[in-house]
């Protein structure tokens, strides 16, 4: 007997794997790569500029053995089936595996698919292919951008401000749109006007139909034909005196009926919008959500499936197969009448948009959200049942609406009013009716009928500043001005609160003083970079470079040779802010030497003069003011003082003010971090492990420290999928910052993956 062919097949993530894994035969086994294995090294450029600009690639030190595992099963195999994402990153995985595997080229076989569905999948292994090389290139040409800026401005702003920042060729010009808009709302001085609203109500003589006589509410448009501006309260009751002689008639009426046709599919954008705007989820949030109901949930029965169709699309195209099927749950759920003759088609008017590539959608219509709601978490229900609507929603039927617009006389004045009423409820009945400003329903309305006076009331009114920026109108604004793409506008709203260049409160964006002094500093020094059409021109490139319509090594030379002249003038000519500090009138309360004005990575903040010999340092507040530490009615058990409350990078804390002569510190709750006892022993010395807090969140460490410095993660809650395993999966931090879940028996079993299933609702964070 032959023996079967042994076809590895490599994908991104443990629960991708496991789905694609139930689709195909005994003859192919799946494994996951984690993400990218090789990239350029942290530690410097990694980018050979003088040898056109050669990126020099290096295994991710956090994959090494993984890699040295995958090698080991490329071996093996007799075909290596490459089944990352279908976007240009997916590309670069796949490209970046080949390389690492050392797998040749008739060896190594693509495979893409939009959706993670068993037709899908094995659609997809019939017809593998090679890496798309011009994808590669455009990721990479990205890369080599991001990092050509990001290592290259930020030492600058090291030295020119305050260590630890950081300029980014995307983020920075995102930081710059905030920026502006905080300046608008400063500068904004607000305008007085008035309003005059009429209440009005239809006349009749006969009795038994004053049941149907129904009010309603018009406004003051016009004074002789011209439109009125009423800019006081003086001027307001001038014509409120007026209109109280005054007879009101209906001068026109004008009666049509409009229709609001089904919203277009889901693209990444629209996706991160609504998810804001109606879930209040954050954009990464929305993301990370979307990236479980791609890859599979476990369903019952039918085990994982994948819910959704790729969610990194700026197309609106949907596959007929998909059409069809939603088109007959319409008519058999809605009724025909909510059925369009011809399927709905939503045209883009976006450059570069992805036209092979389909809108999200479910990847099955039969998946209700209502079907399917004990299988997922709360999170994952919500954003699954705003897809699912949007999709069902896109093919039905308009909506209808009777709108009447009326103007009423009223000597020499004209009032407007306007109704709506809906007819039909058409695509409304999935994706909810939107009230508009001010909506009413009219009486029935004749040219030339009298109407009666209730009352007027004069309101006044101040013209409003632009409004700040929230993340769903940040993202709409990033897309139309062709700033990044969809795909990285989750990282670019993390990065940027991260750094401390703005806040969010109340779901609305303010710039802080930090992240308004980089911005002025990069707009003198590299207005290139920081301009809007120049960042959204480079994005376009990257898109040419795809469709192999320019060379990728033309784009770096392009953006390079103006770079570089712009750094070596900034060098020299960057103000610094570090130099001479500014003086305050403050005396350090340790030693007795002024205190004076720094930058630090979160703003300004005063420090003691005789720096580093003292190290005394004070908040400052909104207003340039020294903010004293907030004090507390504990005391300190180890001198008697009083506790006041400071605040750290890490957050807030109850510090003695005794300090320095007494250092003593504790949590918020009053409490150290030696007070919360498990039941572990220590398995290097058997003492109890405690729960303590460190700068990267809570962790179990040894009682008996700093005799025993043996420290462990705590656990999710959620076990290790690995058969016999029994150990509990941990979270974990990368190097770089990111979040990965290992096993807690590492090295035992190295079990690791990005997300669990209730990642959204984990709050332990660990060292």
């Amino acid at each position: 007997m032959a023996k079967a062919k042994k076809n590895m097949v490599i994908v991104e993530s443990p629960a991708k794997a496991k789905t694609i894994g139930k689709y195909l035969g005994s003859s192919f086994f799946v494994c996951s790569s984690m993400g990218h294995v090789r990239d350029l090294p942290e530690k410097k450029l990694s980018v050979d500029i003088e040898n056109n600009f050669t990126p020099e690639y290096k295994i991710i030190p956090a994959r090494k053995k993984l890699v040295s595992e995958l090698l080991a099963d490329s071996k093996k195999a007799d075909i290596v089936y490459l089944a990352s994402d279908l976007d240009r990153e997916g590309e670069a995985i796949a490209w970046h595996l080949s390389k690492a595997l050392e797998i040749p080229d008739e060896k190594a076989q693509r495979v893409i698919f939009n959706e993670i569905t068993k037709d899908a999948i094995l659609e997809a292994f019939k017809h593998p292919g090679p890496i798309n090389m011009a994808k590669v290139n455009a990721q990479q040409a990205r890369r080599i951008l991001d990092r050509l800026v990001g290592y290259q401005i930020s030492p600058l702003l090291w030295k020119k401000i305050s260590k630890g920042l950081s300029a980014g060729r995307v983020q920075s010009v995102a930081v710059r749109l905030i920026v502006e808009r905080e300046k608008e709302i400063k500068e904004f001085k607000p305008q007085e006007y008035w309003k005059i609203t009429a209440e009005l109500k239809t006349t009749s003589e006969d009795k038994d139909k004053l049941r149907d006589i129904k009010t309603f509410k018009s406004i003051l448009q016009k004074f002789n034909d011209e439109n009125v501006e009423i800019k006081n309260e003086s001027q307001a009751k001038d014509i409120v005196h007026e209109l109280q002689k005054a007879e009101y008639v209906v001068a026109n009426v004008k009666k049509q009926t409009k229709r609001n046709n089904a919203p277009p599919p889901f693209t990444t954008s629209l996706l991160q919008q609504q998810a804001s705007t109606r879930l209040q989820f954050s954009a990464k949030k929305t993301m990370l959500i979307a990236q479980q109901l791609y890859e599979g949930i476990d369903i019952g029965t039918e085990g994982a499936v994948g819910l959704i169709t790729y969610m990194r699309t700026d197309s609106f195209h949907i596959s007929e197969q998909a059409l069809t099927s939603c088109r007959k749950l319409v008519a058999e759920k809605y009724g025909k009448n909510y059925l369009p003759e011809k399927p709905n088609v939503h045209a883009s008017d976006k450059k570069g948009t992805q036209g092979a590539h389909e809108a999200i959608r479910p990847t099955g219509v039969e998946y209700t959200p209502e079907s399917i709601k004990n299988f997922l978490t709360k999170d994952q229900h919500r954003l699954y049942e705003l897809i699912w609507n949007r999709f069902v929603a896109s093919q039905m039927s308009p909506a209808l609406y009777a709108v009447t617009d009326v103007e009423i006389a009223s000597g020499r004045y004209t009032f407007k009013a306007k109704g709506r009423e809906l007819l039909f409820d058409g695509h409304t009945i999935v994706s909810g009716h939107e009230m508009e400003k001010d909506e009413q329903i009219l009486p029935p309305l004749e040219k030339g009928q009298k109407l009666e006076l209730l009352e007027l009331v004069p309101t006044q009114h101040f013209t409003q500043p632009p409004p700040r920026f929230t993340e769903a109108s940040l993202v709409k604004t990033l897309e139309k001005m062709g700033i990044g793409r969809p795909s990285t506008y989750a990282s670019i709203i993390s990065t940027i609160q991260d750094r401390g260049y703005v806040k969010q409160e109340k779901r609305a964006f303010y710039a802080t003083e930090l992240g308004t002094l980089v911005t002025e500093k990069l707009i003198e020094h590299f207005s290139k970079i920081m301009d809007v059409k120049f960042t959204s021109h480079m994005e376009d490139e990257l898109d040419k470079i795809e469709d192999e319509k320019i060379g990728w090594l033309d784009v770096l030379k392009e953006f390079y040779e103006p770079f570089k002249i712009d750094l070596e003038k900034a060098v020299g000519e960057m103000k610094s802010v570090k130099g001479i500090p500014e003086e305050s009138n403050q005396i350090c309360t340790i030693c007795g030497q002024p205190m004076v004005i720094r930058w630090g990575r979160h703003g300004k903040f005063l420090g003691c003069s005789a720096f580093p010999t003292c190290k005394n340092t004070l908040p400052l507040d909104e207003k340039g003011a020294p903010a004293p530490p907030e004090t507390t009615d504990q005391k300190c058990e180890k001198c008697g003082s009083t506790m006041v409350i400071k605040t750290s990078r890490h957050g807030k804390f109850l510090a003695c003010s005794a300090y320095p002569n007494c250092k003593n510190t504790k949590s918020l709750t009053g409490e150290t971090t030696k007070v919360e006892p498990t039941e572990e022993k220590c398995e290097k010395c058997g003492s109890p492990m405690v729960i303590r807090s460190g700068k990267k969140g809570r962790f179990m460490g040894c009682s008996s420290y700093p005799k025993c410095r043996n420290i462990k993660s705590l656990p999710t809650g959620v076990k290790c999928p690995n058969e016999g395993c029994g150990g509990d999966l941990i979270q974990r931090r990368s190097k770089k910052g990111g979040i990965f879940f290992g096993c807690s028996k590492y090295p035992e079993c190295d079990y690791i993956t990005n997300e669990l299933p209730d990642i959204t609702d984990t709050t332990k964070e660990v060292k």
